[in-house]
């Protein structure tokens, strides 16, 4: 500010510029202010991540979580006191036999019988069994030696119900193997830790190859999935851990990278082929490969490949590791290859796609689910009373606009959708005063189509929490025995958590299913489950 003396001196219109002037300068000062705020609450929280991680590694305890901020229930119709019935015990049906039990009791002479009280109890009997089978042997007259079968079921030197005990316990009780080695020990068997490690990893291929079918039915049957990962560590590697499912399947699958092209990947179900046509050619245009690239493609006359090698020699040949462009030609066609394959097999034909918004999940027809959306206003970080009263006036707006969106799942109409695709750039494009809010609602904007994408399909949820219900039990996996070692036991990990979690949907025990596969003797037959899963009826 110049001194007092020197302003008394000048006109009115030269005072009034020099206010307009300094006004202008406070207000760029303000900005600046803010936005360095902003960048130390960046560091801040950069800051805590790497703190968080370090603790990790150290086994130490890390910060604590945010809450959610409650959108999903709160928007939920209140229920009165009257509406609200609590279910009584019922009667108890045991799903076993019961035997009946007479206890007979002293009585007085004359005393007159009156039938029998009933009285109920379940009880569960653990205990060891060994059986030493006498094969008889036999030689034929023509020198041969016949052998006594073994009784069906009986593979190695363990009975199939203690398979099925050790499956049951570590994968769907989340049970460590020392404990389980410890608890098998006290009941009288005899067995090492190498020899339970075989248990759960050997000759499942059967259980493996019944979890890919189940994908390969999910994918093709079902109009929506939603999809999430989670760390995982594997070989002593951090990797990640997808999860692909909706109301009926889930399916897991570990892998050390969680870009888009694994992701394509996962999605062919086991499938190895590269495929060329027009759902490839189309994912190429719409991620920029340049169109003389597409035409060369196109003008070959081979257009499935059967693995990897033979589709990289294809794109040597025709020069595509040449190309120095942006994005990558060879990453944007092997994309294209791979999401034509996923068509090619009939999978996710029309259907949904719903994720958090992470990059590599965004394929085919996407969603977004609301409630990562609304988080993201949740956490902005506010620095005075205007930013709060902003922040909460725009989440008190997403909030009944979230709430008209279920109701609309409920009586969809093409009326009520346009008038909610109205109201969503009423909400999305107001100034709120808060330069950083206003920011990130244009970002939000920018994705309307995938977050109105129920106005067109009203059966997608809004959310994706049923992807991070389904995720937490690997998560509670990679608490309690860290990581793997062997291949074979990730995907025997994968394999087992996914039809553990599919049967809990289809309404299937786990252990009725572990006994069918098994061969356990009186065990009930369960169909594949991939039968279950195509058998439930397509949303329209």
């Amino acid at each position: 500010m110049p001194p007092l003396s020197s302003l008394s001196a000048l006109k009115r219109p030269e005072l009034e510029a020099r206010l307009v002037k300094q006004e202008r300068r406070l207000i760029e000062q303000e900005a600046l202010l803010v936005e360095q705020s902003g960048a130390i609450v960046e560091l801040k929280r950069s800051l805590a991540e790497l703190r968080e991680e370090i603790a990790r590694l150290k086994g130490l305890k890390g910060r604590p979580k945010i809450k959610p901020s409650g959108m999903d229930k709160a928007t939920e119709p209140a229920k009165s006191s009257k509406d609200i019935k609590r279910p009584g015990r019922g009667k108890v049906t045991p799903r076993v036999a019961v035997e009946n039990k007479v206890i007979r009791v002293e009585i007085p002479p004359g005393s007159i019988f009156k039938g029998h009280e009933p009285f109920l109890v379940q009880d569960l009997v653990v205990s060891a069994k060994a059986t030493c089978y006498l094969r008889e042997r036999w030689m034929t007259p023509d020198g041969r030696t016949i052998v006594a079968p073994l009784p069906e079921g009986i593979e190695g030197h363990f009975g199939p119900e203690l398979r099925r005990f050790v499956l049951m316990q570590y994968h769907q009780g989340q049970s460590t193997m020392p404990r389980l080695l410890a608890f098998l020990r006290s009941l009288g068997i005899s067995i090492s830790k190498r020899q339970l490690v075989r248990l759960l990893n050997d000759k499942h291929e059967a259980f493996i190859a019944e979890a890919q079918d189940i994908l390969r039915a999910g994918l093709q049957t079902s109009s929506w999935v939603s999809v999430d990962d989670t760390g995982a560590r594997h070989a002593g590697k951090n990797g990640f851990c997808t999860q692909i499912g909706n109301d009926w399947f889930t399916w897991f699958r570990t892998r050390p990278s969680k870009s888009r092209m694994n992701f394509l990947d996962m999605l062919r179900a086991g499938h190895a082929d590269y495929v060329l046509n027009a759902a490839a050619y189309g994912y190429m245009r719409e991620h920029g490969l340049p169109a003389a690239a597409i035409a060369l493609l196109a003008a070959g006359l081979q257009t499935r490949f059967a693995d990897q090698a033979a589709w990289l020699a294809h794109l040597d040949r025709l020069g595509f590791n040449a190309l120095k462009a942006m994005p990558d030609p060879v990453q944007i066609a092997t994309e294209g290859a791979l999401w034509g394959s996923v068509q090619a097999h009939e999978f996710l034909c029309d259907a949904v796609i719903l994720s958090d918004d992470a990059g590599q999940f965004k394929v085919g027809r996407h969603a977004l689910c609301w409630v990562h959306a609304e988080r993201l206003v949740h956490k902005l970080d506010t620095f005075n009373d205007k930013h709060v009263a902003a922040q909460t006036r725009v989440r008190g707006l997403i909030w009944d606009y979230y709430a008209d969106l279920k109701a609309y799942q409920l009586k969809p109409s093409e009326r009520r959708a346009r008038a909610l695709r109205t109201r969503f750039d009423r909400i999305f494009l107001r100034p709120s005063g808060f330069a950083t809010l206003d920011r990130l609602l244009m970002r939000l904007h920018a994705n309307k189509a995938e977050l109105l994408m129920v106005l067109e399909q009203p059966q997608i949820p809004l959310h994706t929490n049923g992807s991070e219900n389904d995720i937490r039990c690997h998560v509670t996996r990679r608490k309690i025995s860290a990581g793997t070692r062997s291949e074979i036991g990730r995907d025997c990990r994968d394999a087992f958590l996914s039809l553990g979690k599919t049967c809990d949907k289809l309404g299937v025990a786990v252990w009725d299913f572990l006994g069918s596969r098994l061969k356990v003797a009186g065990a009930p037959i369960i169909k594949p489950l991939d039968h279950y899963v195509r058998a439930r009826r397509r949303p329209a």
